[in-house]
């Protein structure tokens, strides 16, 4: 079994609410591929998944660091990137969303996790708007589609009504 069929196979078996046993089995890959991206990945995301997010950050930039790529990029910003708000630091949140929604535009995930950001930033008419403009881009119905141009309009509107962020760090 190669190694990402056993990090696969540690994140199948995992008990988000019990991650202690998960990240005693994936500490000894840290010893093993000191260097690995998609380790140091996995291993943040156990820390997180534990409320550990001071861990789960370092573990994060450490993947970033090593040249995390694809869909293991995408999930780590946007798990940095909330590991970041509920730390508090929403300024440095609102940039890994900036960049991850750069990298990876077809994601809707992204834009929902930046959006909430955004509201515990105090920032509410920016996070409806936000969340309008998502579903105009993602959501594709009859229903829906015929009113996307009021959406839009309606998004502009509530974004303007909207105070500059408070948060500075």
């Amino acid at each position: 079994m190669d190694l990402n069929d056993e990090l696969d196979r540690i994140f199948i078996l995992r008990d988000r609410n019990n991650m202690q046993p998960t990240i005693d089995v994936l500490l000894p890959f840290l010893t093993s591929h000191p260097g690995d991206a998609r380790v140091s990945y996995e291993v943040g995301g156990a820390y997180d998944t534990a409320g550990q997010e001071k861990t789960a950050k370092e573990f994060y930039e450490r993947a970033l660091a090593a040249g995390l790529e694809g869909d293991l990029l995408r999930r780590c910003y946007l798990q940095y990137g909330s590991t970041l708000r509920n730390m508090g630091e929403h300024k440095k949140s609102r940039e890994i969303f900036a960049t991850a929604r750069k990298a990876f535009p077809e994601s809707p995930a992204l834009g929902v996790f930046e959006a909430i950001t955004l509201h515990s930033a105090g920032q509410p008419e920016e996070t409806i708007a936000s969340l309008l403009e998502l579903i105009v881009e993602f959501v594709h119905t009859p229903d829906l589609d015929q009113y996307k141009p009021a959406i839009s309009g309606n998004a502009a509107h509530i974004r303007s009504l909207g105070s500059p962020p408070e948060d500075t760090r």
